[in-house]
């Protein structure tokens, strides 16, 4: 009698959960949508103009500039430079693209380093135009990289549409986490549980989170008007990470690779859009793929 209890205290639970998680979701309409999208567009923009620069020399400060001149050129804003996070006295991130190399999962600094050949580098770019949101994650090769490494690169990226794919209207979004761990551990990688997917519309982070491991019960449902991203952080190693001295910098505990690509999508009555297209400005990450 008391599992049978606790079970249904369990399920109460996590419908008055649900609830309150879904009165927190701003829920867009077609016009909202077609505005994120003019973002997304602009972001999938700068990642072909990334694709052309990223070489063996090149600075990570230079990236920076190059993707800070296109944004504002088209009369867009970046959204990372001087953002705070949480709390509110987290040092300001110094730069338009969070740039990480190699073992550096995410927030990387776009500083002086300078890429060599056979690294990998993960570039996130987050925007706004007319007060609406952009933001999308690519990993690129630089040079010639290792098998492992594009082996990685490939899984990431495909990882990514697996979570797409299970985004699908009356589930839970833990479904999304479940198909993009579940793809990624086939291959023997690991995914990392401490970051995930958010809401976007005029603000950067809106609820719900995305979670991008298990359990396939987590919530909310997702909706019809719901846009969030979908951005998994896959690492060849371990998931464990640390954060590095600079208060923004994410690292693999083991030292191994890591690549990340998100999207940021809407959900429809007739599925799902891509409002982030980079795949389409810039081509394949991986021309052989």
């Amino acid at each position: 009698m008391n599992s049978i209890l606790g079970k249904i205290g369990l399920i109460m639970r996590r419908k008055v959960k649900g609830r309150q998680l879904e009165r927190s979701i701003r829920i867009k309409n077609k016009r909202d949508i077609e505005q994120l999208k003019e973002s997304g567009q602009l972001v999938a923009e700068c990642f072909a103009l990334l694709k052309a620069s990223i070489q063996p020399g090149v600075s990570l400060r230079e990236l920076d500039k190059k993707v800070e001149m296109l944004i504002r050129d088209r009369g867009a804003l970046p959204l990372y430079k001087g953002y705070r996070g949480n709390p509110p006295e987290h040092p300001p991130f110094p730069g338009v693209i969070c740039a990480s190399l190699n073992n550096e999962i995410c927030h990387g600094l776009p500083d002086m380093r300078r890429l060599s050949n056979g690294d990998i580098i993960g570039i996130d770019i987050g925007l706004t135009k007319d007060g609406w949101c952009g933001d999308a994650c690519v990993t690129f090769p630089v040079g010639e990289i290792s098998p492992l490494a594009q082996r990685l690169l490939r899984v990431a990226e495909e990882a990514m549409y697996e979570g797409i794919k299970a985004a699908k209207v009356g589930r839970p979004v833990g479904e999304i986490g479940v198909a993009i761990e579940n793809y990624a551990r086939r291959h023997g990688y690991s995914v990392v549980k401490q970051w995930g997917g958010h809401g976007l519309g005029r603000d950067l982070h809106e609820a719900p989170s995305i979670p991008h491991v298990g359990p396939a019960h987590e919530l909310p449902r997702i909706r019809p008007g719901m846009v969030f991203t979908v951005e998994p952080m896959v690492n060849i190693g371990s998931q464990e990470c640390y954060l590095g001295d600079d208060g923004w910098t994410v690292y693999t505990s083991d030292g191994t690779l890591s690549a990340q690509f998100e999207h940021t999508i809407a959900v429809t009555r007739n599925g799902v859009e891509i409002l982030s297209p980079w795949h389409e400005t810039m081509g394949r990450v991986l021309e052989s793929a």
